[in-house]
């Protein structure tokens, strides 16, 4: 008899490829989302959800909702959260009560009633390590805190090491790195890991935290201004519009294609070694946020330069990428796809869609927050 699996969130960016995946391993999958229209638009059921598979429109908050959700479940991809760093600095209680609240209730049910759920794995965040891991000539090894407000105002973006005022370097990030989350967003993601890893643990439920960077692919939302960087700028270019890039663009980001992500969600759902432990999902390769600017535009075909507006956001980091030597050397892992190689796909998706550009609106919104300066 198929297993069944639950991907809650599973009609969205990457909970659709996690579907198709489970769907090709003959799981029966049940999908429960609530379908926000700031992702989805005003669509019922995207029509790229395979054919056979379960569909719930429901809310993660909604205890009867969940419990139904989980019925005769095997495994459970829990994926569902609201997304976007900036918006969470104003919209504080629906991001907690989305992300964390959700997550209690899908925890609580497992604490408390019969289920057969024999793993679940968390989609986590490369946002909760703050800034990333960097290395001081003298003092070695180096987990900043923010830069000041000074710092910035000053347009001196680079780190320094705190302690000898020397220039540090971006190294890549391990898991070992102490959690600095410096938004609602990324404090609720880490609530999330640490709510499942510590439940889990206490009822024997194996459980796994995937720490996602920064992730791209076909079917993510281009109509969003708070999804991530390579869709919003996509849809600015569509439009003919100048991507909007803070500080001086050369703030680096590790980007991992969707089916990468899927395939590290797979490893960890087959193989014990997996089992209550947290994993970076990466390619462990920083690119610069105006290089993806440049390559999406090239890759479109559209003659429109960035906008480097020298100006700088409330809880940004510098660097952040990935040391994947873990999930390789315990799970095999090995991005298969580099920004390269995932970009025409991206740009093939792109294309066919009707891209509605709200960034102008998003920033404005930060503004009038007070969350940009300089």
């Amino acid at each position: 008899m198929a297993k069944k699996a639950l991907v809650t969130g599973g009609a969205g960016f990457i909970g659709s490829h996690t579907v198709d995946a489970l769907v090709g391993r003959d799981f029966s999958v049940r999908v429960l989302d609530s379908m926000v229209e700031q992702v989805h638009g005003r669509d019922a059921q995207p029509a790229y959800l395979p054919y056979g598979v379960e569909f719930m429109r429901g809310d993660v908050r909604d205890k009867e909702t969940m419990r139904r959700a989980l019925a005769d479940v095997d495994v459970v991809f829990h994926l569902a959260a609201e997304v976007g760093v900036g918006q969470s600095m104003y919209e504080i209680v629906r991001y907690c009560d989305v992300n964390v609240v959700g997550t209690a209730n899908l925890l609580e049910i497992l604490a408390n009633e019969h289920h057969h759920v024999e793993k679940l794995l968390v989609a986590s965040s490369m946002s909760i390590y703050g800034e990333g891991r960097y290395l001081c000539p003298n003092c070695g090894p180096i987990y900043p805190s923010l830069r000041s407000e000074q710092q910035l105002a000053d347009r001196q973006w680079e780190l320094t090491c705190p302690h000898c005022n020397a220039v540090i370097t971006a190294r890549p990030t391990n898991e070992a790195k102490p959690l600095q989350p410096t938004s609602v967003y990324a404090v609720s993601k880490r609530d999330q890991e640490e709510l499942c890893l510590a439940v889990g643990h206490a009822y024997g439920i194996p459980t796994v935290a995937l720490r996602f960077f920064n992730t791209y692919g076909p079917r993510q939302a281009l109509s969003n201004p708070y999804t991530g960087v390579a869709a919003i700028f996509a849809a600015r270019l569509l439009n003919h519009h100048q991507p909007i890039i803070f500080e001086d663009g050369l703030q680096s980001r590790d980007f991992v294609h969707v089916s990468d992500i899927v395939q590290a969600l797979m490893l960890a759902m087959e193989q014990d070694a997996a089992n209550y432990e947290v994993f970076n999902v990466g390619t462990g390769r920083p690119m610069t946020i105006l290089e993806v600017a440049e390559k999406l535009a090239a890759g479109l075909g559209v003659e429109v330069r960035p906008q480097l507006t020298g100006q700088f956001r409330a809880g940004d980091i510098r660097h952040c990428y990935a040391d994947i030597s873990k999930i390789h050397q315990t799970l095999g892992y090995r991005p298969a796809v580099n920004f390269e190689q995932g970009l025409p796909e991206l740009l093939d998706w792109v294309r066919t869609q009707e891209a509605k550009d709200t960034g102008e609106q998003a920033v404005a919104e930060l503004s009038a927050h007070g969350l940009t300066k300089g």
